[in-house]
């Protein structure tokens, strides 16, 4: 095993390390002034460096620079007396893995430095490189449902509804379906009709003529002859004005549209992929949404699965995410422990998937050092998994208790069909994923006949789910 460098002008600060580090079998060596180390340098590796940041000659910062130089992955821990936003900033610039102030606690120095030592461990086993990313991840089977329909829609220009929660990825799905459509070569233009003030809305749509309305001083092109050929997405459509929705409706019924202001008609070539997170039935039946504008959107739809339904792919997507980040900040990707994998696959994500790109990019910023334990993960998620282990958010019988009584309070009868009915559902499910789709396998491992599965995935309608398997 590589030793320790301990570097401090003070030396009863590198006795105090000897002492503790000999106490713990850790093996060492002391310098007294970075030049010291630079010429041990010569002769040895270590695993892990502590180091002083104001020494007599070459200071701690520039003794950092010139080890990252030469080892940009060995694990550096400044120490300080002087502690100022300035040198923290300074050190964690220059790649530190972590700052230390004085006076420190002995115990948790040395913790700091075996979580070093594990990192400098890690960064010696050679990775393979980073294979090219699909534009689409995920391995459950709600998403290879959603995958093979993209599939079967890679030769049509059918109008589609996306369906999901904000945040599950609508607009990547609306990508894919144009990348594998004929219209490929042509343009996709996306456009978020809640995002834009309804004065303004019909005009970025639609186009408008010279002179058609206060400060219009030029034509100006709309979205959909900008996606001429190609694809247009409108994401939150289910909050469109009243008004445009008929506007709507008469391009996707005749073909053509008016600018605002225009007489001539201009043909419509394009392919219409809406995206909402709202049930558009129920604002249908609330007279927020048309009727028949519902019809002529929903000829395919597709619904795409919130993150905690499929949280098989939650390593796959944060190792992937983590990745990106480390390139958009040009640094070393981190690593997440097992331990810390299995508190994110344990954490809800309300906002979903673009949750957890925030999340990793977060712990690239922030998590010290490149392998991240549950304590280096956001406090958000710390206090979810802190809940869980004390039986309130990890304890199912208590999170069904919590259901049931939400229910009775609510005046809700004969609801325990329905609640059995979604835990069949659910261990199923489970147990197909685990298997590879191996119903055999999955029966036995439920504790089922293959012929009580059968009959039940075709009671709970889980076919089409399964993709007809």
């Amino acid at each position: 095993m590589k030793p320790v460098w301990i570097i401090d002008d003070d030396r009863s600060i590198r006795w105090v390390f000897e002492k503790a580090l000999g106490r713990e079998g850790i093996a060492f060596h002391a310098y007294s002034s970075a030049a010291e180390a630079l010429d041990a340098l010569r002769r040895e590796t270590p695993a892990v460096v502590v180091s002083d940041i104001r020494m007599p000659g070459e200071s701690g910062l520039d003794l950092l620079a010139q080890l990252k130089e030469r080892l940009p992955r060995l694990p550096v821990i400044i120490m300080t007396a002087h502690s100022d936003l300035e040198s923290a900033v300074a050190a964690f610039q220059g790649g530190a893995f972590e700052y230390l102030p004085k006076p420190f606690d002995v115990d948790h120095a040395v913790e700091l430095i075996r979580r070093a030592m594990d990192e400098s461990l890690k960064q010696e086993v050679v990775e393979a490189p980073l294979e090219e990313t699909p534009e689409i991840l995920g391995q459950a089977p709600a998403m290879q449902e959603v995958f093979r329909a993209i599939g079967r829609l890679s030769q049509s220009s059918a109008t589609v509804l996306i369906t999901g929660e904000s945040g599950a990825g609508k607009e990547l799905v609306a990508r894919a379906l144009h990348r594998h459509s004929p219209r490929a070569s042509k343009t996709f233009v996306a456009i978020n009709t809640a995002a834009i003030p309804k004065d303004l809305l019909e005009s970025e749509l639609f186009g408008h003529e010279r002179g058609s309305f206060t400060g219009a001083q030029a034509q100006r092109t709309g979205r959909f002859e900008q996606a001429e050929g190609g694809t247009l997405f409108l994401d939150e459509i289910g909050d469109m004005p009243a008004e445009l929705q008929t506007r709507l409706l008469r391009v996707l019924s005749d073909g053509y549209f008016y600018r605002v202001g225009g007489h001539a008609p201009i043909k419509a070539n394009v392919r219409v992929i809406a995206a909402t997170h709202q049930a558009l039935e129920e604002r249908v039946k609330l007279g927020l949404f048309r009727e028949d504008l519902f019809h002529r959107l929903n000829v395919i739809r597709l619904r795409l699965p919130a993150l905690r339904e499929r949280r098989e792919d939650i390593p796959l997507l944060a190792r992937h995410f983590l990745a990106k980040s480390a390139r958009d900040l040009g640094v070393e990707p981190k690593r997440l422990s097992e331990e810390a994998m299995r508190v994110l696959a344990g954490f809800e994500f309300p906002g979903n998937v673009r949750q957890l790109e925030n999340l990793c990019h977060w712990i690239c910023v922030m998590a010290p050092g490149q392998a991240v334990g549950p304590a280096d993960l956001p406090p958000e998620v710390k206090s979810e998994a802190a809940g869980a282990q004390a039986g309130h958010g990890g304890d199912w019988a208590a999170q069904l208790a919590a259901e049931a009584d939400r229910r009775l309070r609510a005046g809700e009868r004969g609801f325990i069909e329905a609640l059995t009915q979604q835990f069949e559902r659910t261990l199923i499910l489970r147990a197909l994923a685990a298997t590879g789709g191996k119903r055999i396998e999955a029966a036995e491992r439920l504790g089922l006949g293959r012929n009580t599965l059968t009959r039940k995935i075709q009671e709970l309608d889980l076919e089409r789910e399964l993709g007809g398997e």
